[in-house]
């Protein structure tokens, strides 16, 4: 008999290198879907005249988005890398495109939000103050609309990034994985306005957040589905626990914003499940992709699969 392979490389080193990103870029992934999910949510408040949760959405995105943003920079190291990228656009690479994408939506989502802070502190403020905030109130309306419209962009092209790795499970997930994010940013930011408005306004919020879990489940499961082996650290280790908590706590407050979302006590609860079962869905992605690069045998097993089917460079 055979005995079973030991999938090894040159001094034990590891074939394809763990990206060097730490807990700083989950939770970046995390929060960015956050912010463009309640800037959607924010402008869909402002145009059907719900004004609570308009303001938790315009106040939820400036304040996700600013603390993603923060955590990029801390691991980029300075912020002078982030604004050299924006010395080239480059279509073909999605950290260029992504670096226009947060510098087209950092500042509408940023007065959109800043004028829902400011606008009700403008009678207490000094006579020369009190113009600029006017404007601002004025402007944040369109601005509100324009995060809006980059929004999706903003959920989904952070899975990209992930995916146009050399990572194997991250590269084995492109199909799939804008989706999750797109789904897992959708049920965090429902919830999220689950638990900041009344319940007399949180309706598009609860849909949102139905929609978004929905989504993110069903695509999860057809995304592991046609991994193969690379699905393995999403089962495993540290990544699979994170996974596993992110399905339970994302059906929990899908069940919860379907059936209890008019109990104020029942939407808030929802609200935080969907909150902590999104980012469990970021850091468990990003964990299984870590695993999967220190382990040679996801790089090979698909390797040699792809040559038996004929998809290798050379057949």
């Amino acid at each position: 008999m055979v005995p079973d392979a030991v999938f090894t490389s040159y001094y034990g080193r590891p074939i394809v290198k763990a990206s060097p990103w730490e807990a700083d870029i989950p939770a970046y992934l995390f929060l960015g879907g956050v912010a463009a999910g309640s800037s959607l949510l924010g402008a869909g408040a402002g145009l059907t005249g719900r004004p609570v949760l308009r303001r938790a959405g315009r106040i939820s995105a400036l304040g996700a988005i600013s603390v993603s943003f923060a955590a990029l920079v801390h691991d980029l190291g300075r912020p002078s890398r982030f604004v050299n990228m924006l010395r080239v656009a480059k279509p073909t690479s999605p950290m260029s495109v992504g670096t226009w994408i947060l510098t087209a939506y950092g500042p509408l989502a940023g007065a959109a939000g800043a004028a829902e802070l400011l606008t009700p502190l403008a009678s207490r403020l000094p006579s020369a103050a009190r113009p600029p905030i006017r404007l601002l109130g004025r402007l944040a309306g369109p601005a509100g609309l324009g995060a809006a419209v980059v929004a999706p962009a903003v959920a989904s092209y952070t899975a990209v990034l992930l995916t146009n790795t050399s990572t194997p499970t991250w590269s084995a997930a492109r199909k799939h994985l804008p989706f999750v994010f797109v789904g897992s940013a959708a049920a965090a930011s429902g919830g999220l306005g689950m638990m900041l408005a009344p319940v007399s306004e949180a309706g598009p919020a609860r849909r949102l957040a139905l929609g978004g879990a929905l989504l993110e489940l069903g695509v999860e499961r057809s995304m592991e589905a046609s991994m193969g082996i690379t699905a393995e650290p999403l089962h495993q280790g540290t990544g699979g626990v994170l996974m596993r908590a992110s399905k339970t706590l994302t059906a929990l407050g899908a069940i919860g914003s379907l059936f209890g979302g008019r109990n104020r006590l029942a939407a808030a609860l929802s609200g935080a499940c969907l909150m902590a079962g999104s980012a469990c869905t970021r850091f468990g992605v990003f964990e299984a992709g870590q695993a999967s690069a220190r382990d040679p045998k996801y790089t090979v097993v698909p390797q040699r699969q792809r040559i038996e089917r004929g998809e290798s460079a050379g057949a």
